[in-house]
């Protein structure tokens, strides 16, 4: 892969890439290096573009693959909140000279399109990524804010939500455990949850996933189990993933025999408490499926009304061949926004 870019240097390694996130100090936890090896398939390469310039520094991690049996590549983000991070920008910053490096970069390597989903905790994302491509709102984010006192923040609850959770604390209790056992548990219980929404194949993560998640260096989780006291048995459970100020609601898991207490809510009242006693300031809960406002953004909107945008970043780099792959690799019946569109039939 050509880097040979002045100002642009590509990161491959854990330690370099470590290196980074700490100069920029603020970024999630799908940033990281461990994040991205968990993430992607066997033909994906994870890579970390720095630009660094007059002070000011520049990571955007994606994967690279190639597309298909030809000669092109395309790169694309992990699956969650993602674009680039930064240190040293302010609104006054000038984006020409990253923007013509990266499109150099992409151009010198044989890279056609550009997709990442957006995270909506980094500022100025849309500073840096002003004309290049396209930035499309996808819908809303449901954030609790922890800067709040813990009265106030429950204050904003739905009458259904507070009754659950009252009700709830009289019947289970909550704990915080990364045991073997418990980690074995959870994996049950979020698999009953995947077949029970019928999910796609790639949802159900092998148990390496887990163990790699809960002894990772590069972020925390927090297994939060709810037990039924009166069987002892633990009937719900959830992964909360915590990076400098952000907590990530990323995965639960109930039995279904229990899904009419709705002890998610108990979970999630647990972590928002020992979130703010913590003193992170956001507790992401994420969007409805497919970023709809459906039931699911509802039930998590009954925690609270502070939302914030999610975007994606779209960008074509070489639309002739775009266009070249397209008619040869697209599924003619795929929805109209899929993208990149030669990739709508795998």
């Amino acid at each position: 892969m050509s880097s040979a870019i002045l100002n642009i240097e590509i990161i491959v390694e854990k330690k370099s890439w470590q290196n980074l996130l700490n100069k920029v100090k603020f970024y999630d936890f799908y940033h990281t290096y461990d994040y991205h090896y968990l993430s992607k398939s066997n033909d994906e390469k994870p890579i970390l573009i720095k630009y660094e310039s007059k002070g000011n520094i520049i990571g955007l991690p994606l994967l690279l693959r190639r597309i298909f049996d030809t000669d092109y590549f395309d790169v694309t983000s992990v699956y969650g909140y993602v674009g680039p991070i930064h240190n040293n920008l302010n609104a006054a910053f000038d984006n020409f000279n990253f923007k013509n490096q990266l499109n150099q970069f992409f151009i010198k390597n044989n890279i056609i399109s550009v997709f990442s989903r957006l995270n909506p905790y980094i500022c100025d994302q849309d500073l840096i990524l002003k004309g290049i491509g396209d930035l499309v709102q996808l819908g809303r984010v449901v954030n609790i804010d922890l800067t709040k006192t813990l009265d106030d923040q429950r204050h904003i609850f739905s009458k259904t939500t507070k009754r659950y959770i009252n009700k709830g604390k009289k019947q289970c209790s909550i704990r915080l455990s990364n045991s073997k056992a418990d980690v074995s548990t959870f994996i049950k219980l979020y698999y009953e949850n995947m077949d029970r929404v019928n999910a796609k194949k790639g949802y159900y993560f092998t148990k390496d996933y887990f163990d790699y998640f809960i002894n990772s260096n590069d972020f925390q989780t927090d297994l939060l189990l709810a037990i039924y006291n009166e069987t002892k048995e633990i009937i719900s459970a959830a992964m909360m993933i915590k990076t400098n100020d952000i907590i990530q609601y990323h995965i639960s898991g109930t039995r279904n025999d229990y899904l009419h207490l709705t002890p998610v809510r108990l979970l999630i009242d647990e972590m928002r408490v020992r979130g703010t006693l913590e003193g992170y300031q956001y507790f992401n809960l994420g969007g409805g499926l497919g970023s709809v406002e459906d039931s699911l953004f509802r039930f998590k909107s009954s925690f609270s009304k502070d939302f914030k945008n999610f975007e994606i970043w779209k960008y074509i780099v070489n639309q002739e061949v775009y266009d070249q792959l397209t008619d040869q690799f697209s599924d003619l019946n795929a929805e109209g926004d899929f993208f990149p569109k030669y990739r709508s039939d795998e």
